[in-house]
């Protein structure tokens, strides 16, 4: 039937465009319609012609019948292993949570969706690192970390012990629960399961990719990641937050696979719509390739009959909700609701039983049409990003436990009715008797299948996943490499920001590691006076410079280069940190350890990015984070959301981070060159968040010995005064200027001295203390041992005073280790705009109130009368009437 379109005016002149049409796609091909059509458009926009095509293409398999690549491999020996995978997936859940009340959990009905999606990939697709290939990346959807076990223990990898006991970790040889390298370090490469992370950080890791290799430090080229996700994580805004990204750089070695199944964890995802044309349209706006696969082969056969084209048009009619529904019913049910709307259709199927309509199958599920999508994401990317999206049922086979039922997610036990289903569904070789415990099946070694399993992976080069880390260890300058950032810089004035930057600059230069390095930054380069860099460095950016740069006749223009060293992200901190990410984890990764520096706002960090910081302590990044701008009153004219004073709070949740505070250069210097001797040659896997600020002051020398309290977190800076009563003076960054301030206040006003100490890190002074006293507490017959912090400070009299730019807990969490009495000053509240002097007025922590403090502490203690502390408070200006600056 001809189709007809409203309002024509001569027909048959449409006639003779469509039939000149369809005599290019039956003797040309659809190559050459697609030039044609492609050209037709641009002439017509060129004529003033507004048009403007639709976002989607119909609700079909993308890679039509004739241009589907034949399936590789033998499917019968395919299917019977990819049933007992998914045998064994169900089987890690159920034996979990049967019989037992440890509520320890779990996953079925998401792998069950995706086994075919994983299975063919394994089979086929995803190389392992050898000689001749770096291997492939995989973002494994944490739902389905069941599924990636059952096919490791069938490979050997996996112990039947290790199964029984998953999500068992404690005593050491359960399996983790999603993908998580900090528990599994040798197996899970990506932690995935905080939904949107995998698919941001794998874009910003196929960027790095193509970083390495453009830099010759890694050959990437035959490389691809490919990342799964599920269709209802595609509303966290991170997963679709750099699609933009993956296609402005041509990221042509970077697949998305989306799991279609229609359902998120408590309904559908788009009842009332279609959540695969929704992603097709976003996902073509963004500019990459796009693959759908929609149906089965089981339907082409009626695609042929149907010459009306009233399949696709009731196709695209249903909703997802509707979908849903077809598959928790039965085939006489879809005969009557989806084919008997229109009498044509139910005439299409008027020769198929109900059986044979039920069994009408989803793309998703047909190895045929997922392997023809796969390979067209390896062969035509085009030099684009590619996303199939793949139409599946969540938990399919699991019956009424669970297939397409909203409920599915949650599902973790199955009646055995449902067991028993799913063993005959799927030819599992066990008897019913053997089904009460639910055992994990395993064919023999000489089996067809476990021969064709081993030979599959043994073509690709290996089993995955895997995570192989660098173990040799890189030539890390001496700390007498930065012996300028050491000494007294001679009353000339700088920020510490500006001491790490010329350490940067130092490190940059460095003949063995320099290459290594990889300055990161958002926009905010000038800010932290990193411009200089632009030239000497360049900014990397895989298309180079293809334009005259505005500022290219000033000594320090913005450079931009395919072989540029620093990772310039524009305004986007989560994606910086995925690159930090990428590059922290490159020793794991791509077999080259990188040494990231990432800089930004310190308020923009932790706060902004804490999930991804959290992952990172997961996947055992190495590298360093600087808060520029750090503490509450530094960055004095930016306010509220600029000012941080929390950071520090925010990091030392993390247990791998390592967190340090310093004033001076030489601190700086000590803690970066020991961090790098940490992470880079004795290989341990923590990460180090280091603040630095944008004040400027003079530094002095190091003090003699200092390096050891620098990195443990306090060290004796030096005494003031020599006065009968003394106090403890402790304080970090910018803030510690005030204490050392106070102690000439304290001798010259009141006769007081002072023993001034530098708290480099009290996270890290807590770890110490935390770590000594579980020691007392585990061994009570022998001699107590003394946390750091104890040991350094009671050798020295009188009460202890702290401040700092951060709110009184941080300073607070080490009270129990510190002897005798203990006042905290911090800056809790919101930030303000004012003049420094005015800010730490208002969050009192300048020199006045760390003197009265101490006053006040000492006539607590009865060493001095209140009268002084009375003196001072007037002496200062101080207001006591005024609202603290916590209280709103």
């Amino acid at each position: 039937m001809a189709a007809t379109f409203p309002d024509d005016i001569d027909p048959l002149e449409t006639k003779e465009w469509l039939d000149a049409l369809q005599s290019v796609l039956e003797n040309e091909g659809i190559e050459r319609a697609q030039y044609l059509l492609e050209h037709l458009v641009e002439r017509s926009r060129d004529g003033g012609v507004d048009l403007t095509l639709g976002s989607t293409t119909p609700y079909v398999n993308t890679v039509s019948l004739d241009r589907q690549a034949p399936l590789a491999g033998d499917p019968a020996v395919e299917e019977r292993l990819r049933n007992i995978v998914r045998w064994n997936a169900l089987a890690t859940v159920v034996k979990a949570n049967k019989g037992n009340d440890m509520g320890l959990g779990g996953h079925i009905a998401s792998f069950q969706s995706a086994s075919t999606l994983y299975e063919t990939g394994f089979n086929h697709f995803w190389h392992a690192p050898n000689d001749g290939h770096g291997g492939d990346l995989v973002y494994v959807q944490g739902h389905s970390a069941p599924g990636i076990y059952s096919r490791a223990f069938l490979e050997g990898r996996l112990s039947e012990d290790q199964m029984v006991h998953f999500r068992q970790e404690v005593d050491g040889n359960g399996l983790s629960s999603y993908p998580h390298p900090w528990l599994m370090p040798n197996f899970w490469q990506f932690p995935t399961v905080s939904m949107g992370l995998g698919p941001l950080m794998s874009i910003y890791q196929a960027r790095f990719m193509k970083y390495l290799d453009d830099r010759g430090l890694a050959n990437t080229k035959n490389r691809k990641v490919w990342v799964f996700c599920g269709d209802g994580e595609m509303d966290e805004p991170e997963s679709l937050g750099a699609m933009g990204v993956a296609a402005r750089e041509g990221l042509d070695n970077l697949v998305f696979v989306i799991n279609c199944n229609l359902q998120r964890l408590d309904g559908p995802v788009r009842g009332n719509g279609k959540i695969i044309q929704e992603l097709e349209g976003e996902f073509q706006g963004a500019g990459w390739n796009v693959i759908k696969v929609i149906w089965g082969s089981k339907w082409d056969a009626l695609l042929a009959k149907d010459k009306t084209g009233l399949l696709k048009k009731r196709m695209m009619e249903c909703v997802d909700g509707d979908y849903q529904t077809f598959k928790s019913k039965d085939g006489a049910y879809v005969r009557q609701y989806f084919f008997g709307k229109y009498p044509e259709l139910l005439e299409l199927v008027a020769d198929m039983t109900d059986d044979e309509i039920w069994a009408l199958n989803r793309g998703g599920h047909d190895p045929r049409k997922v392997y023809a999508a796969y390979h067209d994401a390896c062969h035509n990317a085009n030099g684009k990003p590619t996303v199939i999206l793949a139409k599946t049922i969540k938990g399919e086979g699991m019956g009424h436990s669970g297939e397409a039922q909203n409920t599915a997610h949650q599902t973790k036990k199955m009646d055995m009715d449902s067991i028993r289903r799913f063993r005959d569904i799927y030819g599992i070789p066990l008897s019913d008797e053997q089904l009460e415990s639910v055992p994990f099946y395993k064919p023999a070694d000489d089996s067809p299948e476990m021969q064709y399993l081993h030979a599959r992976r043994k073509a690709l080069g290996g089993y995955l996943p895997a995570r192989n880390p660098v173990k040799e260890p890189m030539a890390i300058p001496e700390l007498s490499a930065f012996d300028a950032l050491l000494k007294d810089s001679g009353g000339r004035e700088f920020s510490t920001t500006m001491a790490f930057v010329r350490m940067l600059g130092t490190l940059v230069k460095d003949k063995q590691i320099g290459k290594h390095i990889v300055p990161i930054v958002p926009d905010e380069s000038r800010t932290f006076g990193m411009e200089g860099m632009f030239r000497q460095l360049g900014i990397w950016n895989t298309w180079g410079q293809n334009y005259v740069p505005q500022d290219h006749d000033q000594l320090m223009f913005y450079k931009e280069s395919k072989e540029g060293q620093i990772l310039q992200e524009g305004i986007n901190e989560p994606g910086a940190m995925s690159s930090w990410i990428a590059a922290a984890t490159s020793y794991a990764n791509h077999g080259v350890p990188m040494i990231p520096f990432y800089i930004y706002y310190s308020m923009f960090g932790f706060q902004r990015v804490g999930d991804l910081a959290w992952a990172a302590g997961d996947l055992r990044a190495r590298g360093f984070l600087l808060g520029g701008t750090a503490g509450r009153t530094t960055l004095n004219g930016e306010g509220l959301q600029h000012e941080d004073g929390h950071s520090h709070i925010q990091a030392g949740l993390i247990p791998n981070c390592v967190t340090y505070d310093p004033t001076f250069a030489y601190e700086v210097a000590v803690i970066v060159q020991d961090g790098m001797r940490r992470m880079y040659v004795e290989q341990q896997d923590v990460f180090y968040y280091l603040t630095v600020m944008n004040e400027n002051y003079a530094h002095p020398d190091m003090p003699a010995g200092a390096e050891a309290g620098i990195l443990k977190g306090l060290y004796k800076f030096k005494s003031v005064g020599d006065g009968a009563l003394r106090v403890k003076l402790m304080g970090s960054g910018t803030i510690f200027n005030e204490v050392i301030a106070a102690a000439d206040l304290l001798a010259s006003d009141f006769g007081i001295g002072s023993d001034i100490f530098s708290a480099t890190s009290f996270n890290q002074l807590r770890r110490d203390g935390m770590e000594t006293a579980r020691w007392n507490l585990l061994h009570p017959t022998e001699a107590a041992k003394k946390p750091y912090v104890t040991e350094v400070l009671e050798g020295f009299d009188g009460p202890t005073i702290a401040a700092t730019d951060y709110i009184r807990n941080y300073a607070d969490q080490v009270r129990e280790y510190v002897p005798g009495r203990y006042v905290v000053l911090g800056t809790d509240g919101f930030g303000r705009s004012d003049s420094r002097q005015k800010l730490r007025e208002f969050f009192e922590v300048n020199r006045y109130y760390v003197a009265v403090a101490a006053l006040k502490a000492l006539a607590d203690e009865g060493k001095i009368g209140t009268d002084k502390v009375a003196e001072a408070i007037a002496k200062y200006g101080l207001k006591a009437d005024k609202q603290p600056s916590w209280k709103v």
